[in-house]
């Protein structure tokens, strides 16, 4: 399965949408759940 390649605007859109789910309460595997991200590299 191809790697999938993020643009800068793609990066800071995900990382400005987690702090907004961080605020909401929800855990660091919630938000990475919920915006499709996984720790793998």
């Amino acid at each position: 399965m191809p790697r999938k390649r993020y643009t800068a605007e793609a990066i800071i859109h995900k990382l400005s949408e987690a702090d907004v789910l961080i605020g909401q309460g929800k855990t660091v595997q919630e938000v990475c759940k919920a915006l499709g991200v996984t720790g793998q590299s």
